[in-house]
Parts: C-alpha cells; structure tokens; sequence
C-alpha cells in the first residue's frame, strides 16, 4: 500500500549562463517582488550566432532511486536547442545531476526576411522554455518537476559599456541603441581601416583617380592596375629625382619590375644608364687614338640598356616615354633592349 502511495521528489534548479543585464517588462510578466531578480537570472540571453547555455541541476530529495527524463518545450524553433536524451536515466537518493541545455539561434535572425514576413507586425524577441521532468516506472511515468524560463533573443551591442550603468538596467535602451550601432557600424569600421584608403598599395581601385590628383600625378591606362598603385605610392620620390639618374632608373624599375641591381657596376646592372664623357677631337689639343675620338662630341646625351627576362616582354614605346618624361629636355639617348 505505501508503494502505490509513495511521490517521487526531484527538485530542479536552472542557471543561466547569459543572464539579461536589464529587464524586459514583456519577458517578466506576472512576476513582482524578488521574484522579478530571479526570473531574470533564470531567463536566458541569445544573440545571433552565439551559443547560449542553460544549466539544469536535478536532486532526488526521496530514498529512492529514480528513473527520470527532461523533456523541452517552447514556442521558439525546434532547431535552436540540441537537447536530446535517448533513453530514461537513473538517479540515487540524495543525487545531484546537473544537465546542460545548449541553444543558438541563426546568425541572420534580425535580417531573415522569413522571420520579417510571417504574417505579424513586429518580430519576436521573447520565447517561452518549459522544461519538464518526469519520473518513469515499468509502464508509467509521472510529472515530478517542472520550470519555466525566457529566450530573450538581443542583438550584440557595444554602445551601451559607453554609458552609465543605470542605463542598462532597462531592455529598451540597448535596443534602441542597437538601431544606430547598426546604421553607423560601416563608418566606424572605415575609420578604423582609413589608413587603407590612403595607400595606394590598398585602397579600391576607384580611388586611386583621387589619390593621383592629390599626388598630381597623370593616370596612363597603358599601365596595369599594380604598375599605377606603384607609380602613385612613389610619386613624390620619382619627383624629388626627376632628371637624374637615380630618377630615371627607379622610374624604370616600377615599370619593367627589373632589379636595381645597386650593388653591381654600371654596365652589368639589369637598367644600365650610361653618360658618354669623351672629349671631341680638337686640332692642337688632343691626340687621336690616346684622349679623343671622332664623333665622341655629343654633349648630354646618355645611353639606356634594359635586360629582361624572355619572358618579360616591354613596351619599348611606353619605355621611350618614360624617357622622354624625366630627362632633362636638352638630353639625349639611345635605347637598347637585350634579352638576359
């Protein structure tokens, strides 16, 4: 007779371990009092793409031992929780078994237009969570326990840690906040990453007309979209040295990509640029053959040897321009391109 009379006792405890910072009066309703700080620590925070995790301790308070089963229930999605237990377990008298109840809403939950156009003018932030436990015999089972808990679905916010605590304590404002964090996010995201933007080596290709101007610098579409970010990146240097030397064959450089070969003599490096010196022949001055040289007389005029690779080829046209543009006007030059 006290076996068919006897109650099974199982206490049940939830923990949150994303407990809401504020509080929602539509999360809460019906709760006043303290009962209102324990619904909140009870009710569970989910943001989108977040993991979110509900603790579940179970402690048989009879003498003897149970066999039990959690099931969930709730107005939210099946998939958001992964809750699945195959088979009844058993617990000792006196036993405490904690449970973990794991759940993640998708990371699009605010921008979803199914979500948006399910026939209801707003979108649900609030799920009702019952979690029931039942104790199961040979051919029955019995409702020993249950609890009841809140999804309160919020979007990540950073703009309220900017402001006083008090603020926090009311759910409206991080929403409301949220609004403009989502509106002002790509500029505060441009700033952050501006320096990009004035790196010709990093900047879309749709500023680099701007960033040229700013440099006073010609776009040629001759050259190729890396050619016309190197170019621009060193304009100010390829002006410090226009005219020279140094000038041309770094100019040279950008273009053709050969090496500047510093370390190697004149004649042997990949852009050679040479200057003839020799003195014309002049009667009473010189003596043919040992200090001058008919037709050695050409005052400014230099000499440019290219070395690239087979298969490398250059636009001798496009080099000649180059030319033209950074010596000096009254120069001249002869151009020969060989193959390494």
């Amino acid at each position: 007779m006290s076996q068919s009379n006897y109650r099974p006792t199982l206490a049940i405890k939830l923990a949150s371990m994303q407990p809401p910072e504020a509080a929602d009066s539509s999360a809460l309703a019906g709760f006043a009092g303290n009962n209102t700080e324990m619904a909140i620590a009870n009710n569970l925070l989910l943001q989108p793409g977040e993991p979110g995790e509900m603790l579940v301790q179970l402690e048989n308070l009879g003498g003897r031992p149970l066999r039990w089963r959690l099931e969930i229930e709730g107005d939210f999605p099946l998939g958001w929780c992964t809750w699945q237990q195959e088979e009844a377990e058993e617990i000792a008298p006196n036993q405490k078994v904690d449970k973990s109840l794991c759940f993640e809403i998708p990371e699009d939950y605010f921008e979803n237009q199914y979500a948006l156009n399910r026939g209801r003018d707003r979108l649900k932030i609030n799920y009702e969570t019952q979690v029931y436990v039942y104790a199961e015999a040979q051919t029955s089972r019995q409702l020993v326990a249950y609890r009841v808990f809140n999804l309160c679905v919020r979007p990540s916010t950073s703009y309220l840690n900017f402001l006083p605590g008090i603020y926090r304590e009311i759910d409206f404002i991080g929403r409301f906040l949220t609004i403009f964090e989502q509106a002002f996010d790509p500029a505060v995201q441009t700033i952050d990453v501006l320096w990009a933007y004035l790196d010709p080596l990093t900047a879309p290709s749709a500023l680099l007309p701007f960033l040229a101007h700013w440099v006073a610098w010609p776009i040629d579409r001759r050259w190729d979209i890396k050619q016309q970010r190197r170019l621009i990146r060193n304009a100010v240097e390829l002006y410090r040295w226009h005219g020279t030397r140094r000038g041309l064959r770094f100019y040279l450089h950008l273009y053709t990509d050969l090496p500047l070969d510093e370390n190697l003599p004149e004649a042997e490096k990949h852009i050679s640029i040479e200057e003839v010196f020799t003195r014309g022949f002049v009667m009473g001055e010189t003596i043919i053959g040992r200090d001058s040289m008919l037709g050695g007389g050409r005052p400014f005029h230099f000499f440019v040897r290219l070395r690239p690779e087979p298969d490398k080829p250059i636009d001798e046209r496009l080099v000649r321009d180059i030319i033209e543009r950074e010596k000096p006007a009254f120069c001249t030059y002869d151009l020969l391109i060989s193959q390494t």
